[in-house]
Order: structure tokens, then C-alpha cells, then sequence
């Protein structure tokens, strides 16, 4: 399993991801799941990828190959961030349509997941989840974040705490606070975490973190966050008790039979 969200607000994007691929009890194994294919002064581009492992790394090959030939159509060539979904969606669609038979055949689960963040020249930011059937969704202000992978851990924090004019500082910190409480909860996401934030109209990412176990910042972060919460728990109003009779139920004995 995995945990990568992406979050959409007026002054960016940040997208982070955990590495953790599979977790058992004497077996863990890590891999990168966010990449970055941005061409600095033109184009930013952010890819997190969740899902079976060998559908993720063959469409990552086929994007980077496609790169190297100077293809037509390519994550550097295609000239708006949709053009772009739907090309990843294609890619997507294609390697599956390969190995989809045989891994059905063990019945193994073939599905893959892709978020998409970044801007290119000419329109705005924007960020996109591309389904494992090829078609994708977008952020909008309303709903300014996306999630792939083990959500539901993580989501509270996004929801109690994002608007689309939050500042982008404070995005990055409740981004990292999902993924901590998701690892907190979920042992198949871990560390390492890798996150970047993209300022709107900067073309290119200058602003990129690696967070390994037992990194200082996260440890501070945690405890800060654990204490405050405690906190907040205590200082809350007390609860106004017997305000409502509850019915009685009647016990067997005064049930008279029939």
C-alpha cells in the first residue's frame, strides 16, 4: 500500500508521497513515488504514482522513453497540463492492456493510480488524479486537494484544515501531518517521504524535502502535534449531560406471553 496526496491552492502546489511498497511482518521494501519530469523556465511537472509496482515503473519507462526519442507527443513536447492526463492516461491503458490478461490469470491486482501536478506555459496550476482506466479528475477551489492510495487515515486533517487561500507554508505542514497520522495508523505506509512544493508561476520546483525514519523535523512535528491536540481535548466545553430521557427497554420478565 501507499499514501500520496496533492494539494491545489492559489499561491502553489505541494504533492508528497511515502516509499513504502509492501509491509509484512519480517519484509518491507521501499520504492520513489514521486518524480519529477519539469523543465526549468518552461514547464513544472510532478508525477506520484500508487498501485501495482510493475504497472507504475512500465508506464514511467514508457514516459522517459518517450522524453529520450523527442516523441511527438511526450511529458515535454504536449502543450497543455490536460493533453498531459490524457497521455498518461493513454500509457496507462496501454501496459495494462499487455499484462493485464496474465495478472488477472494469478489474480493479482493490476490497478494503478497517478497524480499529476504542475504548470505549464500559458495557463495556470493544476493538478490531476488519472484513474487506472485512463481517464482523470482535477482539483478545483472547492476541492482543493487529492489523495491516491491508503486515504482515509490522512483525509480529517485535509479536510478540517485546507481552504484554497491558505498559505503555501502552512499547506506543506498539514500535507506532512497526513501522511505522519496515516503512518501512525497504516504500518503499510512509511518512510522515506518525499514532498515538494511549487510556487505558482516559478516553472520549475526550488523547493524539495526528504524526510527519513527518525528525522528530527518530523519527531518535532509529531509531538507538537500530539501535545496540541491533547490540549485542544482538555480545553474543550464540557458536555451538558441527562438532557434527554432515554426510553427503557422492558426486561424479558415483563413481557407477558401471549
Amino acid at each position: 500500500m501507499t499514501y500520496c496526496l496533492g494539494i491545489h491552492v492559489r499561491q502553489g502546489l505541494v504533492l508528497a508521497a511515502d516509499s513504502r511498497t509492501n509491509a509484512g511482518v519480517d519484509y518491507i521494501s521501499s520504492y520513489r513515488k514521486l518524480f519529477d519530469f519539469s523543465v526549468p523556465g518552461e514547464r513544472a511537472l510532478v508525477l506520484c504514482s500508487s498501485g501495482n509496482l510493475s504497472i507504475t515503473q512500465a508506464v514511467m519507462h514508457t514516459l522517459e522513453q518517450d522524453i529520450i526519442a523527442n516523441d511527438e507527443n511526450s511529458l515535454h513536447t504536449l502543450p497543455t497540463l490536460y493533453d498531459v492526463a490524457r497521455y498518461i492516461g493513454k500509457c496507462i491503458r496501454a501496459v495494462q492492456e499487455l499484462d493485464r490478461p496474465w495478472l488477472e490469470k494469478d489474480r493479482i491486482d493490476f490497478h494503478s493510480t497517478f497524480l499529476l501536478g504542475g504548470q505549464i506555459q500559458g495557463e495556470g496550476p493544476q493538478l490531476f488524479m488519472i484513474y487506472s482506466q485512463g481517464n482523470c479528475i482535477r482539483t478545483t477551489p472547492e476541492t482543493p486537494f487529492l489523495q491516491i492510495g491508503e486515504t482515509k487515515y490522512g483525509k480529517p486533517i485535509l479536510d478540517r484544515t485546507l481552504t484554497f487561500e491558505s498559505k503555501l507554508d502552512a499547506i506543506a505542514k498539514c500535507a506532512l501531518l497526513s501522511i505522519d497520522s496515516t503512518m501512525r495508523s497504516n504500518l503499510s505506509v512509511g518512510p522515506p517521504i518525499n514532498m515538494v512544493m511549487y510556487e505558482t508561476d516559478s516553472f520549475e520546483i526550488r523547493h524539495r524535502a526528504q524526510f527519513q525514519a527518525g528525522d528530527p523535523y518530523l519527531i518535532k512535528m509529531r509531538r507538537h502535534w500530539e501535545e496540541s491536540l491533547r490540549d485542544a481535548s482538555d480545553r474543550m466545553p464540557d458536555i451538558s449531560w441527562n438532557q434527554v430521557s432515554l426510553p427503557i427497554t422492558p426486561s424479558l420478565t415483563d413481557i407477558s406471553e401471549p
